[in-house]
């Protein structure tokens, strides 16, 4: 799926209102006025993400007015009487959409971005196109001259602003790029198709793919006149606001897009109604889609869909016309997404505390005070950063006043479709080398990039923290990430006794590091694969896949029965805080990874090796209590023995969800009861070196937390997608004080639109995790 597309708009309900009139809800209806994004998505649509220069702009004219509801044309253009900005109204959303609507003048403007989140459907997954549908409708009662503008820029297809531009316009798979063509009938499909004079495959600059098309299309349904034009932005666009439409024309004077910036317009002329829509596709398209090491060399993968549809004049004509199954498709996943959502909050209710009046001892200047039923009292002073307090003891409350369950239903919605636009799936070769290379082709090959980070692929520790989503959604998505990890590894392209990092330095090239030297970070690595590998067989029964991998996993597991308990001085996941000695979090995961070792190892005949790995692992976790829990019994450490020290505890969260026994209650118990006192307003950070927190390792903790421990996480995090400073997408990382900024000391990190958000599903796997049958050690099911 395209990043830039899909995350435009989820990037647009997470930005700053400027308008306190526009208020911005969830598919539930509430949540939130901070989520209000009129004026950021018109001024600063090239900021959701990189700081690239792209341009989309969407005009509805009434009764000969324009009114701008998205884009920042209107800057190109001398003041204009008849034309004026859209007044913002409202946001909603869910996982699948982002609807924005707008008063202009006499009607309400209805902006709706759909990227369908469907995975268990590999084919329309595979399809790297948005859909934006804008409607209107009278507001009273009476019909209008209605007409519909669009335009994107050539930025959209190149990042230099000096380098050639080429382009065509499409009817179908046909090319019309003659000067006053006549458009044809309803059903025509146009697509303007950009790209590069001179492709540089399998290359990126600043997260823009040099090679491919950028690919905008429409068609004329209902309207009485459809009409396109490319050319210099500030011609068409004055063109458009004073004719109210285009010429037909194509501009076949290619250039760079800084030179009399090439703009490709459609308009649409519905004429006197009153209510009308328009319909417009959009996406960025690579084929070959990744390079990848193989025993047959660095060879070209193509992309699913192509497999699935064709060529990509009919993917484009597939996905247009798709748009009413998509939609219905999509809705399916978004009813369950509640269901299930509701009947986890059902089953794990946490105490609520509610805003009314009380008497606690003021202890802050200008505090809100308030208890709910039980009496538990709270304060809050909003010109610190505590957040909510117990007045008697300071420990943290979580956030009153609203419902934990529509908050996390928020924070999954939104994070949907940022997971799923991280990925890529292609068509495997016959034999990729390995041990899982036969002639199979009946199933991808997925490839993640690590977005705004560093651009690694399929990196290990960022499909293990989105592994949640995976298993809530459907594991077979697990599995086809880790294949490509697999091959690399089995076919001897991997010189280390541990795991891998990543499978390429930059997405899309996907060569592995044949000398070995990847990101250090071995026990974090060799523990993922494990826990990644055992938790894709616990939901889905698939022993063969276990059996099949078992002598690389044995190979891993040596390595943490070596140095999972001492690790030394290694970077976890974490890797932005730097390397630490004897990390407790890292070190339990190794721990955490051998009691799944056992498990594995039973259901791949090897008993003798079971009772090694779960005895190694009792062992392992005895000792682990003495150097990781503090003397006075209150909470664990960020580093063995280092008594000024904590930090979340997330990597015992698999033990829970995989059922495996080797983290007992009383530590969950302890760390539940820990978390409150080091709390702060937009949750507890990561550990004592810092006040910047994670969002999907907070997640992850959450769900190993008692449930009134657990609603402080959640309500934290909801709490700052409502307050944050932060202007662009999804962040995991940041500030629990202040504004809820991106971090800046001890340097500034962005990480923007992660997949990683796929570990705010922690509560969902954790309650599908306890529905699964038990399993023999043959794989066969055994009653409960």
């Amino acid at each position: 799926m395209l990043a830039s597309l899909v995350l435009l708009s989820a990037w647009a309900v997470l930005t700053a209102s400027q308008d306190p009139s526009t208020k911005a809800t969830d598919s539930n209806g509430s949540f939130g006025s901070q989520v209000a994004i009129y004026q950021r998505v018109v001024f600063h649509v090239s900021q959701w993400y990189t700081e690239h220069e792209w341009s989309y702009l969407l005009i509805v004219t009434v009764d000969g007015i324009s009114y701008e509801y998205l884009g920042f044309g209107s800057t190109t253009l001398p003041t204009l009487p008849n034309l004026r900005p859209a007044k913002p109204l409202a946001v909603s959303y869910d996982s699948q959409y982002s609807n924005f609507t707008f008063a202009a003048g006499p009607v309400e403007i209805t902006a709706s971005f759909l990227s369908p989140v469907l995975p268990t459907d590999l084919c329309r997954t595979s399809i790297p196109l948005s859909y934006l549908t804008t409607s209107v409708r009278s507001l009273d009662g009476a019909s209008h001259e209605v007409q519909f503008y669009s335009d994107v820029n050539a930025a959209w297809a190149a990042f230099e602003n000096n380098v050639t531009l080429q382009w065509d316009l499409y009817e179908g798979s046909n090319i019309v790029n003659g000067n006053g063509n006549t458009t044809g009938g309803q059903s025509s499909i146009y697509s303007w198709l950009i790209y590069l004079e001179q492709a540089y495959e399998f290359a990126e600059e600043m997260d823009v793919a040099l090679w491919g098309n950028f690919t905008y299309s429409s068609t004329q349904m209902d309207a009485q006149n459809f009409s396109y034009q490319s050319g210099f932005s500030g011609d068409i666009r004055f063109q458009y606001v004073m004719q109210r439409s285009l010429q037909n024309a194509v501009d076949m004077d290619y250039r760079p897009f800084a030179m009399r910036e090439p703009i490709f317009a459609y308009a649409h002329d519905f004429g006197s109604v009153s209510s009308a829509f328009v319909r417009y596709t959009i996406g960025s398209i690579q084929q070959p889609s990744i390079r990848y090491l193989t025993n047959q060399g660095v060879v070209p993968l193509q992309p699913w869909w192509s497999k699935c549809y064709g060529d990509i004049y009919q993917l484009i004509d597939f996905h247009f016309n798709d748009f009413n199954q998509s939609q219905l498709l999509a809705s399916r996943y978004e009813h369950q997404l509640k269901i299930d959502v509701d009947a986890y909050y059902s089953a794990n209710m946490a105490l609520v505390n509610s805003n009314d009046a009380s008497t606690s001892p003021l202890l802050f200047a200008n505090v809100t005070q308030g208890h709910n039923g039980t009496d538990q009292e709270y304060i809050f002073d909003s010109r610190n950063g505590y957040g909510f307090l117990d007045p008697q003891n300071f420990s943290g409350v979580p956030v009153p006043d609203v419902e934990e369950a529509q908050i996390y239903y928020s924070i999954v919605a939104l994070s949907a479709r940022q997971i799923m636009a991280a990925y890529t799936l292609t068509i495997p070769l016959m034999d990729s080398g390995g041990s899982n290379t036969t002639s199979n082709t009946t199933e991808p090959l997925i490839f993640q990039k690590e977005i705004s980070s560093n651009g690694n692929m399929n990196t290990v520790d960022v499909l293990y923290p989105a592994m949640p989503f995976f298993l809530y959604s459907n594991p077979k998505l697990l599995r086809y990430a880790l294949e490509p990890l697999y091959q690399n590894q089995e076919g001897g392209f991997y010189p280390n006794q541990y795991s891998m990092h990543d499978l390429g330095s930059h997405f899309p090239n996907a060569t592995g590091h044949v000398e070995g030297d990847d990101e250090y970070m071995p026990v974090e690595e060799s523990g993922n694969m494990i826990l990644m590998s055992y938790a894709y067989y616990k939901f889905t029964n698939d022993d063969a896949y276990l059996r099949l991998h078992y002598p690389k996993l044995q190979q891993f597991a040596s390595y943490l029965i070596e140095f999972s308990l001492m690790p030394g001085i290694q970077l976890s996941t974490d890797d932005f805080a730097g390397q630490l000695v004897n990390q407790t979090n890292l070190a339990i995961k190794g721990i955490v990874g051998l009691a799944a070792m056992a498990e594995i190892s039973t259901i791949a005949s090897d008993p003798i090796s079971a009772v090694n790995y779960s005895s190694t692992a009792q062992s392992f976790y005895s000792q682990w209590e003495e150097f990781a829990i503090d003397p006075s019994g209150t909470h664990t450490l960020l580093s063995y023995q280092w008594r000024s020290s904590w930090s979340l505890l997330y990597n015992t969260y698999p033990s829970l969800l995989l059922n495996l026994s080797i983290v007992p209650q009383s530590l969950f118990d302890m760390q539940s009861a820990w978390y409150p006192q080091v709390s702060q307003v937009f949750g507890i950070p990561l550990d004592n070196r810092h006040s910047y927190t994670k969002s999907d390792e907070s997640m992850w903790t959450a769900a190993t937390c008692s449930p009134e421990t657990r609603r402080l996480f959640v309500n934290g995090l909801g709490y700052w997608l409502n307050m944050t400073s932060t202007d662009r997408a999804f962040s995991d990382l940041f500030e629990t004080i202040g504004e809820g900024d991106y971090p800046v000391s001890p340097e500034s990190i962005f990480f923007i639109a992660r997949p990683v958000a796929g570990g705010h599903f922690s509560l969902l796997a954790l309650d599908k995790s306890k529905r699964l049958p038990s399993h023999s050690s043959n794989g066969a099911v055994e009653d409960l």
